[in-house]
């Protein structure tokens, strides 16, 4: 669905991603791994349409959908949740509003055989079938079981928004990309705010429900969970195993194992090869075999051993000063969202 050639991403003198390329196919599984820093938000971003590549292409067709949810997004104010999460049938309401307003133009019309009166019959039956292949019976229903999913009460489904955190509130945008069904969902760490209970629902609906899936995450189970593929991200490159994460981790290591010793051998020959050509380069007699060593190094391809992201991050933290004897001390602690109050008369003293 979604074909990725020769993409380089470039910040100032720093290659992020160089020629890269892969393919989106339908019900694909993936997980995009990598170090912190690799691309992997930055690669999602790409894919939503939301950057340009410094380079290379990124093709889709024109009817593919893809949703698309980041780790920070800005919420709106103003609706309970469940009006919020049924803005995923926008495109449905939207659609029902022009079969209305296209049925009460035909019945305030008597020139049956004009041409624009057929025009509206056929724009009627193309938004007639539409809305039949949109699948979209009881979207009621299905908004109700998503957020009940993700956590939520019906006695949250009427409660503003704003009384809700950012954390919750990331669960509402990310039930209305579930609702949506996109043919490609792009997920940058979907876990991050969910506990156990919605976490395996999640898994659950990615599972049975979603159609292509590529996804970041730090959540291992999660991602073996859901996922069948795992693109890595190291140094600008891209490499594509089509298993999970788990299994990932070994071939990975494994590849890396025989390049090690792939690059080690033919070293070793070049070594030996050049040994020889030094050592008879002058004797006629082994002149013959001198030039067929020299061709044959010509021609040798060099292998090379993928480079390993080795960077880590080192924090130096200077010494502590003493404390008081009673560094947090809290009394008739409240805390309210709105109406609703999180807690209350907390005291405590560390």
């Amino acid at each position: 669905m979604i074909s990725i050639d020769g993409l380089t991403v470039e910040f100032g003198g720093f290659t992020l991603f160089d020629a890269i390329s892969f393919v989106v196919n339908k019900k694909d599984r993936i997980a995009l791994v990598g170090k912190n820093g690799a691309g992997k938000s930055t690669l999602l971003k790409l894919l939503a349409g939301l950057q340009t590549p410094t380079r290379g292409v990124i093709a889709l067709p024109r009817e593919v959908t893809i949703g698309y949810l980041p780790q920070h997004m800005i919420h709106e104010d103003g609706l309970t949740v469940l009006e919020e999460a049924e803005k995923a049938f926008q495109a449905i309401f939207d659609l029902q509003a022009d079969i209305e307003r296209i049925n009460l133009a035909l019945s305030e019309r008597e020139d049956y055989e004009s041409t624009s009166y057929h025009d509206l019959i056929d724009e009627l039956t193309h938004k007639n079938e539409r809305l039949a292949l949109s699948g979209v019976n009881n979207y009621k229903a299905e908004v109700e079981k998503t957020l009940l999913g993700l956590g939520f009460t019906r006695a949250d489904f009427n409660r503003p928004t704003k009384e809700f955190s950012g954390g919750w509130r990331m669960r509402i945008e990310l039930a209305k990309l579930l609702l949506q069904r996109p043919d490609v969902l792009l997920l940058d760490e979907p876990t991050n705010h969910l506990d156990i209970e919605s976490i395996q629902w999640l898994e659950t609906f990615l599972a049975n429900h979603a159609n292509a899936v590529v996804l970041v995450s730090h959540d291992r189970a999660f991602i073996n969970a859901v996922t069948t593929r795992t693109i890595e991200l190291s140094l600008g490159r891209l490499y594509d195993y089509k298993v999970p994460y788990d299994q990932y981790v070994v071939l990975r290591k494994e590849q890396r194992e025989q390049q090690i010793r792939a690059y080690e051998n033919q070293q070793k020959l070049i070594q030996d090869t050049e040994d020889f050509i030094e050592r008879f380069r002058y004797k006629a007699t082994k002149s013959v075999q001198v030039q067929s060593r020299i061709k044959q190094l010509e021609k040798l391809e060099r292998l090379e051993v993928d480079d390993e992201d080795n960077a880590s991050l080192n924090l130096k933290f200077p010494p502590a000063p003493r404390s008081g004897s009673y560094p947090v001390v809290m009394e008739d602690l409240r805390k309210d969202y709105g109406s609703h109050t999180v807690f209350k008369h907390v005291n405590l003293t560390i």
